[in-house]
């Protein structure tokens, strides 16, 4: 799929003959404006230079050409645009399940669950449902998810409070903000030579 993808993005950027409009405004491998011109004489130039005639800006008018290095074109396009994909943070949500009758060992492994998703940098929805008599007592499941929140502490920050959607108890938290580092404390300054230090002596 993938490099189906990258194929049909290629067939939108013209080249040479695929170039259609009537006049472009042509800049050259350095940079330079060559003006405006059809892509017939344009071309011929790019050809005179060894190098391709680009479409880069299809929706200016006129639009805008550059003669370049196709195959360079595109290995500096898709590198810049991998850069920009390392940038992006996805964040996922991941659900973490608890039950009325939790026991503590099984609280704390999903509490351990949750904080590490949130450290991770993910969003984390904590979700409760109640079966049967339980809807009868429901907070037991406020209890458990308030618990959570504060167990939590610094590592998350509530987004959506409890609430109730059907038999399901859920509350959303985000990751905590990083806080910035201390600044080391200040030196203590030198004694002043020829101070006289604080010091008593016995009397003879």
């Amino acid at each position: 799929m993938a490099q189906l993808d990258k194929r049909s993005a290629k067939q939108f950027i013209r080249i040479n003959e695929r170039i259609r409009a009537r006049e472009v405004r042509v800049i050259d491998d350095k940079g330079e404006q060559l003006g405006i011109m059809v892509p017939f004489d344009a071309l011929k130039i790019a050809r005179e230079r060894g190098l391709d005639l680009v479409e880069v800006s299809p929706t200016a008018v006129p639009p805008v050409c550059r003669i370049q290095d196709y195959g360079k074109f595109l290995y500096e396009k898709d590198k810049s645009e991998r850069a920009a994909r390392k940038k992006q943070k996805i964040i996922v949500v991941k659900e973490v399940k608890f039950s009325v009758t939790v026991d503590e060992h099984d609280y704390q492994t999903k509490k351990n669950q949750a904080v590490r998703f949130l450290t991770e940098g993910d969003k984390v929805k904590a979700s409760l449902r109640f079966k049967g008599r339980q809807m009868a007592h429901r907070e037991l499941g406020y209890a458990i998810i308030n618990r959570l929140i504060q167990d939590i502490g610094d590592a998350g920050s509530v987004e959506f409070m409890p609430r109730m959607e059907g038999t399901t108890l859920h509350a959303i938290l985000a990751p905590g903000k990083k806080e910035a580092p201390k600044r080391p404390a200040a030196p203590k300054p030198p004694v002043a030579q020829g101070a006289i230090p604080n010091t008593t002596t016995a009397q003879s």
